[in-house]
């Protein structure tokens, strides 16, 4: 195997220089011990003997003691011979040491810098265990056992741990033996329960208070001229309508809505002679609905009037209708309504056997109903629903129940006017 030295032009290699005398070396004075890795210039240790090469002994400076006896050489007298040395292993020329010149160059560097990065003294990576313990630099104390050094610290010092903190660097948990936190939020949820039940106590005995309080009738009347357009029709006219003990003999009745007419005014819905009668009222709107009994015998129509009077003039109409009569006059019955192809088709003028009229005074309505047979029978002599529903009564009205169902009728439908209006039960008027 060749090298490059064995191609080299000996002509081009300059001579080395001869040794220069030595110097006694100063006292050595201890080096810091700085980081391998900076740039300090370390003494270079003497390059070691050949292995197996006994070491030479120095020379000595003064002549070995005479024994004892002999006389000291005379003044100028010639000194004997040295005896001669045993012949022992040729040793070797000791090479010449380089100058310190040379270690001033960046190749000397280059050649040694490896050793301090890589050497047994460089430093351990982060997370590697130093299997070789670093050397002490040159000049320094040696070192001492490995639980009495100082432990190096990574590359990368990560921040201590927090005290107490638990593993992973999450905060630590809040210790059981402090209270005040839970004590703060045990007392707050029992205040907050506490204002909840007092809020709904209260809410509670100001609802009762408002239940058991008697509305205002002013207020009263003016809702109750817009129930028309703010109520559902099955509210103020219900499909069905049960009647407990309110036929003959307290028989109970039932009554099913057949038709129901769409709201209009009250042009032509009375005989000349009612409209008359309650045209100081004013109409602002005319409802009405028909019912058949369960045996589809007999058909009632219900009528609403809402009217355009305050409630002066409606306690005015109410006391005109009562003082003369009015609602009992055969000559101001209210028309029927026959809607087709249902029981009432054939239910006219002729066919009206019995009804009622009811001026309310706590809402602008006027309630009436009108009840026949289904079957298109007429009727000679109409009879007043309260003179058919007084006992004793014989007439055909009375004994088929025809008053009954218009009486009946007539206050179901204005009891529900009055509810949707939020005015409170009251007595049943009697028939003007």
């Amino acid at each position: 195997m060749s090298t490059d030295a064995e191609f080299a032009d000996a002509r081009r290699i300059p001579p080395i220089p001869p040794q220069p005398p030595r110097r006694p070396a100063p006292a050595a004075s201890p080096e810091p011990a700085g980081d391998p890795h900076t740039a300090v210039l370390r003494r270079v240790p003497a390059e070691p003997s050949a292995p197996g090469t006994p070491p030479v002994p120095p020379r000595p400076t003064a002549p070995p003691p005479a024994p004892p006896g002999a006389q000291p050489p005379a003044a100028g007298a010639p000194l004997p011979p040295r005896p001669a040395r045993a012949p022992g292993p040729a040793v070797p020329p000791q090479p010449a040491a380089r100058p310190d010149a040379f270690r001033d160059t960046a190749a000397f560097h280059l050649a040694h810098s490896q050793d301090l990065w890589s050497g047994p003294g460089a430093p351990s990576r982060p997370g590697e265990p130093d299997s070789v313990p670093p050397q002490a630099a040159a000049g320094s104390a040696p070192p001492g056992p490995a639980s009495a050094r100082r432990p190096q610290p990574p590359w990368s010092p990560a921040s201590p741990p927090v005290q107490g903190g638990a593993p992973g660097g999450l905060p630590p948990r809040p210790s059981a033996s402090r209270p005040g936190a839970r004590a703060l939020a045990a007392a707050a949820c029992l205040v907050l329960g506490v204002g909840l039940i007092g809020g709904a106590a209260a809410g509670s005995w100001l609802t009762d208070e408002a239940a058991g309080a008697t509305p205002d009738a002013a207020a009263t009347f003016a809702k109750g001229r817009d129930v028309w357009h703010n109520t559902p029709v099955d509210a103020l006219f219900p499909r069905t309508v049960n009647g407990f003990g309110g036929g003959p003999g307290g028989a109970d009745r039932t009554w099913s809505r057949i038709a129901v007419a769409p709201d209009s005014g009250c042009t032509g819905a009375y005989d000349p002679k009612l409209a008359d009668a309650l045209a100081r009222a004013g109409c602002l709107r005319l409802l009405r609905a028909t019912y058949v009994d369960a045996t589809r015998s007999s058909v009632i129509t219900v009528g609403a009037q809402i009217t355009k009077a305050d409630q002066a003039g409606m306690m005015a109409l109410n006391t005109r209708f009562s003082t003369r009569s009015l609602g009992t006059r055969t000559d101001l019955m209210p028309l029927p309504y026959a809607a087709r192809d249902t029981p009432a088709e054939d239910f006219g003028r002729a066919q009206r056997a019995s009804w009622t009229v009811r001026v309310l005074t706590d809402v602008p309505v006027v309630v009436y109903a009108v009840s026949g047979f289904a079957d298109g029978r007429t009727f000679a002599e109409p009879q007043p629903a309260e003179a058919a529903t007084k006992p004793g009564a014989t007439t055909a009205p009375a004994e088929s129940g025809l008053g009954h169902d218009a009486k009946d009728l007539a206050d179901r439908i204005g009891k529900d006017f009055r509810t949707a209006a939020g005015s409170p039960p009251q007595a049943t008027e009697a028939s003007s």
